[in-house]
């Protein structure tokens, strides 16, 4: 006699779930425009049909290039419900590294909106592996194009007769858009579903929680909200971009219970009224993540709105460690412990276990995991590290120590790392960029400590020998190629570049010479 099959959780169903149960409560908030549970599931039913009527497969990719929006969310996780591998795309790349992205991961579709259309027009003629009918325009029509409404034209409401399964991919998102080869993380729809419950629970939402997010959908860090508060059945405002005023309005006018925060954003906060007379009393959760805040920014943030306040330090490949409100007061300095589910250890050069306190790199493992990198099996196995017990953690790159009481502390970064606006910025993809100046024959970048920004890029250039071009022409030329969060704040010339006897560029020689560079 057969028994029950083993039955996978499903993000999709989940969120069929909150439409069928409360189909008019709000699911997203957008520029006072509110889409219901019923309306929301409904739409990304019509562009999950859409998709598989115009000749989608399950496991294609599918790229989503949207600004923050209502349809943004509807577009991402429509193409979930379809059996599609969704594909969040940056906004703040230039039109080549998303050519380089695209061709990548093969992308079959894209959806574009209007304002970032100019990105894709000059290479979207490059991306072999997209279908004939595969360029959809949310809010625009052109030769070439079918517009999103025309798309879904006739669609079915229904749910997608798609059989997934906790091990098929969920998304592939890529960590940084570079100049060379970026890596795409791939995740299952199992991981995703553990990074809803985990942060979930750890953060205090539920079908009652009304999130804010003002940062871009398609980074990993806004999904710590957007993820969980739908995961629960709860309500999404999102806001095309950030204003303190705004952000604090909003806070107090609609009741917001979690909402997500970069450092730079709260230092914007702090450089006006901050929160004077807001009432902050719906707050349960108020995280900050993406760089570290500053202690007495922290503090007096602390003191505002109490214990609220959570430091969460990860990455995209799904490892992460949370600071809660409790440890605050003792653990100010680190980066907090493991969420639930998840451990994290220090390895020497040798790769042998490390104790407390002493420093190595920083390993991960837990259930929200990546599966891989995307078509890179060599990248994948090269990060994998295994403890005595066979069990893989992924390598951060990262240097790192974990106390006696088990909590994680961050002495470097990976691979010299900018953080900036709470994005990461990767130095060799700077220096590649500035290096094809025709007149720079050498070129290190660093980043240095920016009151706004947390960091900010600096490039130290070595000119060809008889050129004397000046920095301001060197700057204005590589920013023109580099993507918004990418761009230099400075460009300073030199003679030469310290460097070891292996011919590495000493940055922290550069990083202590020049600490006033930015």
């Amino acid at each position: 006699m057969r028994g029950f099959d083993a039955s996978d959780i499903l993000l999709p169903e989940i969120w069929a779930s909150h439409a069928r149960r409360h189909p008019d409560k709000p699911a997203l908030v957008c520029d006072g425009v509110t889409a219901t549970w019923g309306g929301f599931n409904a739409a990304m039913n019509r562009l999950a049909n859409g998709l598989i009527r115009a000749g989608l497969k399950k496991g294609d990719r599918v790229a989503v290039l949207i600004s923050s929006s209502i349809a943004a969310c509807e577009a991402m996780l429509g193409t979930v419900k379809s059996g599609a591998v969704m594909v969040p795309v940056s906004g703040m790349l230039t039109s080549d590294q998303i050519l380089t992205l695209l061709t990548d991961c093969g992308a079959s579709f894209l959806i574009v909106s209007a304002d970032l259309r100019h990105l894709v027009e000059p290479i979207v003629d490059r991306l072999e592996a997209l279908r004939e009918n595969g360029r959809i325009g949310v809010d625009f029509n052109a030769e070439g194009w079918v517009s999103l409404r025309d798309f879904c034209a006739g669609a079915s409401e229904a749910e997608p007769d798609v059989a997934l399964r906790g091990n098929d991919v969920f998304s592939v998102m890529y960590s940084s858009g570079t100049t060379g080869l970026p890596k795409g993380v791939v995740h299952t729809h199992t991981a995703r579903l553990y990074f809803c419950v985990s942060n979930g629970f750890e953060m205090r939402f539920d079908g009652t929680a009304k999130g804010l997010v003002t940062t871009a959908l398609y980074t990993a860090g806004t999904w710590l909200v957007l993820m969980p508060t739908l995961f629960n059945g709860g309500t999404l405002h999102i806001h095309r971009q950030f204003r303190p005023d705004d952000f604090l309005e909003a806070l107090e006018r609609e009741r917001i219970t979690h909402a997500f925060v970069v450092p730079s954003q709260i230092s914007a906060i702090f450089a006006g009224p901050g929160f004077d007379g807001r009432d902050t009393t719906s707050l349960k959760m108020l995280l900050s993540a993406g760089s570290p805040l500053r202690p007495a920014v922290k503090q007096r943030l602390i003191d505002i709105i109490g214990a609220k306040f959570f430091e969460l330090y990860g990455f995209t490949e799904g490892s992460s460690t949370l600071l809660r409100p409790e440890d605050q007061a003792a653990k100010s300095l680190s980066v907090g412990t493991p969420l639930m589910g998840q451990e994290i250890l220090i390895v020497d050069a040798e790769d042998r276990i490390c104790g407390a306190d002493e420093p190595g790199e920083i390993v991960g493992r837990g259930p929200g995991l990546l599966r891989e990198y995307y078509g890179k099996p060599e990248a994948t196995q090269a990060a994998v590290w295994r403890d005595p017990r066979g069990r893989a953690f992924i390598r951060s790159g990262d240097v790192g120590r974990i106390d006696a009481d088990g909590f994680l502390y961050i002495l470097d970064r990976k691979k010299d790392m900018i953080i900036s606006g709470g994005l990461n910025i990767y130095p060799a993809d700077i220096e590649a960029t500035v290096g094809a100046h025709p007149d720079v024959m050498d070129v290190s970048v660093i980043g240095f400590e920016h009151e706004k920004w947390g960091e900010t890029p600096v490039a130290f250039v070595v000119l060809k020998a008889g050129c004397e071009t000046n920095p301001e022409a060197i700057l204005e030329w590589s920013n023109a190629q580099l993507a918004k969060h990418q761009r230099l704040s400075s460009v300073r010339l030199l003679d030469s570049l310290p460097r070891n006897a292996l011919g590495k560029v000493l940055k922290r020689d550069l990083r202590l010479e020049y600490s006033g560079a930015a």
